[in-house]
């Protein structure tokens, strides 16, 4: 299947670039983290360049995550996964990230001790679990007696856009709304997430970092592709 690249206009919040963008705004990423989880955030900070990680979109087109800290500490790494990956696979990429961050925190010379409370949030505009439900919060429980908690600190939350009931708040309904189709509405983080993706969109120096970011895209996948292409030719010949 060619490689196509999304015009800069059509992009949307779904879109792994925009979304990023946007989130880089403080106040909205406290907005929709205080939304997912239902309770206040008085303060993040971001933790690309501390924990050796990417800096960001807006500068020189070098990816963004959406890697941050609260005020009391906890971290969050937060995605949007826009493919149509299975719960398993899914699941395998939270267990990765888990691993990456505690080992970002280690190698600085911490104690395991030290470890902080780390949140991993999937942002899905598809059902991967086929509940229904609009959030699937995974914290490790003991087999024998699922209250009983295992105090490890690690919790996997995936966002279903497209789930259904009224088991949510008013709040995060309007995101889901807002991340499915653009459904614009009186919510004020409704307002503002749109207000950034129309900046971002004015951003001339973000759009020649969305081009330049696709165009190494482009370029990696068809290294991969000739690389394929190589590998089968010399299996052919054995």
């Amino acid at each position: 299947m060619p490689f196509v690249t999304k015009a800069w206009e059509d992009l949307t919040i779904q879109d792994d670039f925009m979304f990023k963008a946007v989130m880089y705004s403080k106040e909205l990423c406290m907005g929709v983290l205080e939304a997912i989880l239902n309770e206040p955030i008085h303060d993040i900070k971001y933790l690309g360049e501390e924990l050796s990680l990417k800096a960001g979109y807006m500068s020189k087109g070098v990816r963004l995550d959406v890697y941050v800290e609260d005020e009391a500490h906890t971290i969050y790494d937060v995605e949007m996964q826009v493919g149509t990956e299975t719960d398993e696979e899914l699941a395998e990429r939270m267990r990765y990230y888990q691993s990456q961050m505690d080992a970002e925190l280690l190698k600085r010379g911490k104690n395991y001790t030290e470890l902080r409370q780390a949140i991993i949030i999937f942002i899905c505009p598809f059902d991967p679990i086929g509940r229904g439900w609009h959030l699937y919060w995974y914290e490790n429980t003991c087999r024998r007696d699922a209250k009983l908690k295992l105090k490890d600190g690690a919790v996997k939350i995936i966002l279903n856009t497209r789930g259904t009931g009224e088991d949510i708040t008013p709040q995060l309904q309007a995101f889901m709304d807002y991340v499915n189709s653009g459904i614009l509405s009186s919510n004020p983080l409704v307002q503002a997430l749109d207000q950034r993706v129309k900046e971002v969109k004015q951003n001339e120096e973000a759009r020649l970092s969305y081009m330049t970011l696709e165009l190494k895209l482009r370029d990696v996948r068809k290294d991969g592709l000739d690389e394929g292409k190589a590998l089968m030719m010399r299996i052919w010949k054995l």
